[in-house]
């Protein structure tokens, strides 16, 4: 199937990093929010992202240029979508706000185009169900910062066709992007699980006083290679986000996922790590 025109929606962290690869790969955007003031936001740090891709030498000022202006924005999502051959939803990590948009997207969205969800850890054979084109929905799990993540974790619900797997794993191709295929649509797929536990584990060693936020990143990045360490990441990705997941995956899975106290006290005292400046790092930023 060939893709020429893409909408994100959801212009979040995720959704305008995702909107900025997508529009680098050469691609026209049309990146869709409820918000105005959100999309503003949203074209301002893409602007910020792709000029310091041009103060890298990566990219040259022109061609930045020519990026920013391939992603348009939108409050008006029946519209965006009917225009779109692919759109990839980008929205807050509740099953029945993207269940209930793609109903939506099904009834505006072209028959031929493609709907891949960016869901870390819900079913998309559920969200595909909201669909009359369940053949045609897929999961495009992208990673925090997209630009910079090289990796597209793809998940097949129960009725994604060979097809639809095919133009997704091309069009990750096209993005720059590595990809996994989970073959088995199963609460969490393969990062979230893995990711979960080690995030959990990391505050639970938190917790019992055996070591500062400071000393556990630093023991996993210069021990595991990692780059920011499980707590910064947990700061960067939202403590509230975290904190859902784990619920989530505790239902499926059973105790080893249940959220430890220092998790749920920062999410009740509203220090969701980077969005509001303080989590399990003070200066979180």
């Amino acid at each position: 199937m060939d893709i020429y025109r893409v909408a994100v929606v959801g212009g979040g962290i995720m959704g305008r990093g995702i909107a900025q690869v997508v529009a680098q790969a050469g691609f026209d955007v049309v990146l869709v929010d409820v918000s105005q003031a959100a999309l503003d936001d949203a074209r301002r740090r893409i602007a910020k992202s792709l000029d310091r891709i041009v103060a890298a030498d990566k990219l040259g000022r022109d061609d930045a240029d020519v990026v920013l202006e391939r992603i348009e924005t939108s409050t008006d999502l029946d519209t965006a979508a009917k225009g779109a051959d692919h759109v990839i939803e980008a929205v807050t990590e509740d099953l029945d706000l993207k269940r209930e948009l793609f109903a939506r997207l099904d009834r505006a969205c072209p028959a031929e185009a493609v709907l891949a969800t960016n869901t870390s850890q819900f079913s998309v054979t559920s969200i595909a169900a909201a669909t009359g084109r369940p053949d045609r929905v897929i999961g495009t799990h992208w990673f925090n910062p997209p630009p910079v993540m090289r990796l597209i974790e793809v998940v097949r619900g129960e009725q994604t066709s060979d097809e639809t797997l095919a133009t997704t794993l091309d069009l990750a191709a096209r993005y720059g992007k590595e990809t996994i295929v989970c073959q088995k649509d199963t609460q969490g797929f393969v990062t979230s699980r893995l990711i979960m536990l080690f995030l959990l584990e990391a505050t639970r060693i938190l917790e019992e006083g055996i070591a500062t936020a400071e000393d556990i990143d630093k023991a996993c990045r210069l021990a595991f290679n990692h780059a920011m360490g499980p707590l910064r990441t947990a700061d960067f990705s939202g403590l509230d986000t975290l904190l859902r997941g784990a619920h989530a995956m505790t239902e499926h899975y059973g105790e080893r996922f249940r959220p430890p106290q220092t998790l749920r006290r920062l999410v009740n005292a509203g220090e969701l790590g980077s969005k509001t400046g303080g989590g399990f790092h003070r200066d979180s930023e």
